[in-house]
C-alpha cells in the first residue's frame, strides 16, 4: 500500500498503452531471424565480431598525425567568460576559485 514508486510506474505503463516487442533481427545475409535460439546464436555472433577488431600489424598504417592549432584567446573573449563563472563554486583541477578571477581584474598578482 505505502509503496509510492509502484503506482507511479503503473499509471506511467497504463498511459502508454500497448507496446508491441519485436524480437526480429536480420542475420549476417540480411534474412529476416525469428526464431529464438537463431537470435540468440546471431547476438552471440555479432558480438565478438564487433569488440575483437585485429590490429593492423604494419606501423605505417596504424600511425596517425592530427594537430588541432587553438588559436590564443582574446582579451574580450577572457573577460566574458570570466564574466560568466558563477560565484560560491568548487574550483576547477587549476585549484583557482572563480571569485579570484572575477576580482582579479585585468592583472592578477601571482606568487611563485
Amino acid at each position: 500500500m505505502k509503496n509510492i514508486r509502484d503506482m507511479y510506474r503503473g499509471i506511467n505503463d497504463f498511459k502508454k498503452g500497448y507496446q508491441p516487442r519485436t524480437d526480429i533481427i536480420k542475420d549476417e545475409k540480411g534474412n529476416l531471424v525469428a526464431d529464438c535460439n537463431s537470435v540468440l546464436g546471431r547476438w552471440r555472433n555479432h558480438f565478438p565480431q564487433l569488440l575483437n577488431v585485429h590490429r593492423v600489424n604494419d606501423d605505417d598504417q596504424t600511425e596517425v598525425h592530427t594537430a588541432v592549432l587553438v588559436p590564443e584567446p582574446s582579451v574580450f573573449g577572457f573577460e566574458l567568460a570570466t564574466g560568466e563563472l558563477k560565484r560560491h563554486k568548487s574550483s576547477d583541477i587549476d585549484q583557482i576559485p572563480s571569485e579570484m578571477l572575477k576580482a582579479g581584474g585585468r592583472t592578477i598578482p601571482c606568487e611563485t
